[in-house]
């Protein structure tokens, strides 16, 4: 394993790279760390199976440990929103300096506005660190209690407008959204968020419509939302929004319960999901989380070879469920699925280097492979085969490390600027100056910093302005068809002026063929600061390589080249990555503030 993933044929998502067998899981036994994505229901709330807080604070606590978290708007309409008593006393809660406090104090809060027997709460905010000191475990540095004040004066102004009211879909993703916008501000994570509606519902359609909703445009953007959409959807007045901005997505959630892989019988094996992860890959059910690995097909010699790394791969992500995590509904979920995603990268290099049809006879004998591997391994660890093994992640930093275009997306050019966000206090900023790379003061967040890094995906791989929407969605197909058991992460390209008025009948041809899709307007360039990625010319990528101290050297079994810088100067007591790789992996589904 050791070998696969050192010459990067596979790798583990960033947070395995960083919390594998570190105190935070040997010590510590946060497990739920090493997932990347999960996902909860509010429709609990409707007979009382959950409290009202309950997918609040999980969402939270997920966030904070770097989980992206998908959610649904099922519990709007259930419970009356009625305030904290104000016949009884105000009580004082003092918070712990932990992530347990905070989330606690958030369920508290929410709570009182649903019980009509608990009065009014008067946070202690004194045992939380001041700011700039160290998070240890996770790494950057403590923001102070300022973002924890910030978010229960805004969950209580949220409440308090609607007491006397239905608990609302609006109100629902409300807090959803002010807890990742917490969680961001608390310079503990960026925040990866999926909302999941009703398409019918315009009060849920609406909520990215900031003339309808202007209080939302300080904290919308902490969610992708998407609809729930039933196959045979009149798409018509949906694509006229999707023109716009891209949203919202779409989750064909009959056809995740119905299917594994599209090309095989229904199996009906997911009948309890109940949605999908914030890039939507995985198919999950309620308080489910999943480990996505990764392999990279192009870095293999032959179909020996990329089985053979399939074994490690699946390995490693089966040896993730053994580990519990702290939430009791989410190991009953677990315990029973063992969920996993092995996804392909470098697709599209793939295909420009050995074809298609090469692609669709590994899949099929990956596929095959796998699910003897999984057999084989499960009664060696004696726990149930995984409902599902397979997946295609959107993919990101982690696809970087091995040269490979991220998942089954083409790059927006040959060479592009890839940026990184880091911490102002982060130790990494010295050596990358020391080497050259362009650094510059985030434009959104005050505490940030970006680095720009130059890519070079190699000869002979197309761009994504070479490749139309119909390709996309084909290919999309494909490999729902062929590999993925779970779902493809597709996020669709599109030209606004010619393919915008084909996207109805896309939908109409796709919604049978695929699990979920997003659609995103073509940008060009300069479309706005900071693009997490930049298409740059030939001139422009030799121009900053010519500055750097550090120059493009082949790594042994990657397709790519890659940068080198030591930094070997940092104390090893200190060497915390304040910005550690997150979710799943992709700038897709990680939303930072706009």
């Amino acid at each position: 394993m050791y070998d696969k993933i050192f010459n990067m044929k596979f790798l583990p998502p960033g947070r395995g790279l960083w919390a594998m067998g570190s105190p935070l899981t040997e010590e510590r036994d946060i497990y739920a760390s090493l997932n990347n994505c999960a996902f909860v229901s509010t429709e609990n709330m409707r007979d009382g199976r959950s409290s009202i807080s309950a997918p609040f604070k999980f969402l939270m606590d997920a966030s904070m440990l770097g989980v992206g978290v998908g959610f649904d708007t099922k519990g709007a309409g259930s419970k009356l929103i009625r305030g904290p008593s104000t016949l009884r006393s105000s009580t004082v809660y003092v918070i712990e300096d932990s992530r347990e406090g905070w989330v606690e104090s958030v369920g508290e809060l929410i709570d009182s506005y649903f019980d009509e027997n608990v009065g009014p709460y008067e946070f202690d905010y004194s045992q939380i660190r001041p700011p700039n000191l160290p998070i240890k475990g996770f790494g950057g540095v403590s923001s102070g209690p300022q973002p924890l004040k910030q978010l229960h004066k805004h969950i209580s102004q949220t409440l308090s407008k609607n007491i006397g009211a239905p608990l609302s879909v609006t109100t629902i993703v409300d807090l959803m959204n002010l807890i990742g916008k917490c969680v961001v501000s608390g310079n503990i994570r960026r925040a990866a968020e999926i909302a999941f509606g009703d398409p019918q519902d315009n009060e849920y359609i609406n909520l990215k419509n900031y003339e309808i909703n202007p209080h939302r445009r300080e904290y919308g953007w902490t969610s992708n939302n998407s609809v729930f959409s039933p196959l045979g959807l009149d798409y018509t007045k949906i694509c006229e929004r999707i023109k716009k901005n891209g949203e919202p997505g779409f989750a064909w959630l009959d056809n995740a319960q119905k299917y594994s892989r599209m090309c095989d019988p229904p199996d009906h094996k997911d009948t309890r999901a109940q949605g999908g992860n914030p890039c939507l890959e995985q198919t999950l059910e309620s308080y489910e989380l999943c480990c996505l690995v990764e392999i990279f097909p192009l870095n293999h010699t032959s179909l020996e070879d990329f089985l053979d790394t399939l074994r490690s791969a699946f390995l490693y992500a089966k040896t993730v469920t053994l580990g519990k995590t702290h939430w009791p509904q989410s190991n009953a979920v677990m315990l029973r699925n063992r969920r996993i995603g092995c996804g392909l990268s470098g697709i599209a290099q793939f295909i420009s280097h050995q074809g298609l049809s090469k692609l669709k006879l590994w899949c099929e004998e990956g596929y095959k492979h796998i699910q003897n591997v999984d057999k084989e391994l499960s009664e060696w660890f004696c726990i149930p085969k995984s409902i599902k093994t397979t997946t295609i992640k959107p993919s990101g930093s982690v696809s970087l490390l091995a040269g490979a275009t991220p998942g089954m997306h083409y790059p927006e050019s040959r060479y592009c600027i890839r940026r990184v966000r880091l911490s102002k206090s982060s130790e990494l900023i010295q050596p990358l100056k020391k080497f050259g790379f362009k650094i510059e003061p985030d434009v959104v967040e005050p505490n940030s910093l970006v680095v720009e890094i130059p890519i070079d995906y190699g000869e002979g791989v197309r761009s994504l302005k070479e490749i139309s929407m119909w390709e996309q969605l084909s290919l999309a197909a494909f490999l729902q068809k062929y590999w993925s058991d779970n779902q493809v992460s597709c996020t669709v390209t599109f030209e606004p002026e010619t393919e915008g008025p084909m996207l109805k009948y896309a939908l109409e041809y796709f919604q049978y063929q695929l699990k979920g899709v997003s659609f995103l307007p073509r940008m060009f360039s300069g479309g706005y600061a900071q693009m997490p990625i930049e298409a740059i010319n030939t001139e422009r990528y030799e121009s900053i390589i010519s500055t750097l101290l550090t120059k493009p050297t082949p790594h042994s079994g990657s397709n790519g080249k890659i940068l080198k810088v030591d930094f070997h100067d940092i104390p090893s007591e200190d060497k915390s990555d304040p910005d550690i790789e997150r979710y799943c992996d992709s700038n897709i589904c990680v939303l930072d503030p706009v």
